[in-house]
């Protein structure tokens, strides 16, 4: 099945806009996504209709609201493929999920372990390790990558050992756009000993993912980024860890029994969820799965591959770009980082907006990757499942008009 672009862009009453007299092209996906007319539905439907807090009260709107909001946790669970509903903690994103994570299994780290992460990796899935290595006198170490921003996996194997105990790395960069082997790196965590994490931002709302397969131990993901609210994402946990651990945030709703000097902790999933969660997020991330799920997540992939492939060459003949990440548009996802050398990404991005086209400049949240390629700042372009060809020949059209009002061959 081929997506329908033009229908599809029909769900997205914000893409239909002008701005600085030019129809709007979003390429900033990566950042945040756009959302649909059904998820914004859905969301207004709960608060016009079944406004309550969930898993307390016994009347009406309260019911209606704990069964929305649980099933979604349904959802969830079949979309990435989870055993257990049990394992899917909602979350406000990606960043609270590996900050618990960190923070859950600080007990299990002495000093002189190690916690193994990569170059590329968004300073979301850097400083809760860093800030691990310094409560536990653990040692922070980094994976090499090749000359393409792909791992170096010669060199996770040297240094995945049994001093290892933790391996995190991005399912997908969000610079580079390269997918990371994260079942093989757990094969070779696991045989030491050590846990797997992986950050699924980028991988989640642009392909299939199979948490079981891939065999991680945790995995983390938000929901803006896949077509939901914003403050609304998910940890997956492996069962047993999670009916193990502690939990890191208390108060209402995770507790089983609350004495004066002492209490004990509900059972999962609600074990890690302490307060009122994001209801109406939680609600607008199910009716988001339902909308992909409509579509086809592996649709959805081909449509973002047949872009790259499209565009990635003609990028590649453009003299005077340089392009973040793997060369071979078959090894590149739609998040696609490049610079026009001799031009500064931020007039880059302001010279596009002059065009309509929104793309992000700047770090991109990875400072450590951005100096480990010898750049301060990169643009930024990132499709998604409402982009078209059209689109992408109109960011070309965008590089060349931008070389040209400044001069540049």
């Amino acid at each position: 099945m081929t997506l329908n672009s033009e229908k599809i862009r029909k769900d997205f009453k914000i893409l239909d806009q002008i701005v600085n007299d030019e129809p709007l092209i979003y390429l900033d996906s990566a950042a945040t996504s756009q959302k649909p007319q059904a998820v914004l539905d859905v969301v207004s439907d709960y608060y016009l209709h079944d406004n309550s807090n969930v898993h307390r009260g016994v009347h009406t709107l309260g019911e209606r609201a704990t069964q929305a909001y649980e099933a979604s946790r349904d959802k969830v669970r079949a979309f990435i493929n989870a055993g257990d509903r049990r394992q899917v903690i909602f979350t406000r994103g990606t960043t609270t999920s590996l900050n618990f994570i960190a923070r859950m299994l600080e007990g299990r780290l002495d000093e002189g372990d190690e916690i193994l992460i990569t170059y590329m990796e968004h300073h979301s899935n850097v400083i809760p390790w860093q800030e691990l290595a310094k409560r536990t006198g653990a040692k922070l170490r980094y994976i090499e990558l090749d000359s393409e921003g792909r791992i170096d996996m010669d060199d996770a194997r040297a240094k995945i050992t049994s001093a290892t105990k933790i391996v995190s790395v991005a399912h997908v960069s969000n610079v580079l756009g390269v997918v990371n082997p994260v079942k093989e790196l757990g094969e070779l965590a696991h045989a030491v000993g050590a846990y797997m994490i992986s950050d699924g931002a980028q991988s989640v709302p642009h392909m299939s993912v199979d948490v079981q397969d891939l065999d991680v131990d945790f995995y983390a993901f938000s929901g803006h980024k896949m077509c939901a609210p914003t403050g609304i994402g998910v940890l997956y946990g492996r069962l047993s860890l999670l009916e193990e651990l502690d939990p890191v945030e208390f108060g209402g709703e995770m507790i089983d029994f609350v004495g004066l000097q002492e209490s004990t902790w509900a059972a999962l999933p609600s074990k890690f969820e302490a307060g009122t969660p994001n209801i109406a997020g939680a609600i607008g991330l199910g009716a988001a799965i339902d909308y992909l799920n409509d579509l086809g997540m592996d649709n959805i992939h081909d449509h973002e591959q047949e872009i790259v492939n499209y565009l990635l060459p003609k990028l590649q003949a453009i003299p005077g770009i340089e392009i973040y990440g793997p060369s071979d548009p078959a090894e590149h996802t739609g998040v696609i980082a490049f610079n026009i050398i001799g031009l500064h990404p931020h007039d880059v991005s302001s010279a596009f907006d002059m065009q309509g086209i929104a793309v992000r400049a700047g770090h991109h949240c990875a400072q450590p990757l951005l100096k480990y390629i010898d750049q301060q700042s990169t643009a930024r372009a990132s499709f998604y499942l409402y982009n078209t060809l059209d689109e992408a020949d109109k960011f070309i059209e965008a590089i060349l008009a931008t070389k040209e009002f400044f001069g540049l061959k």
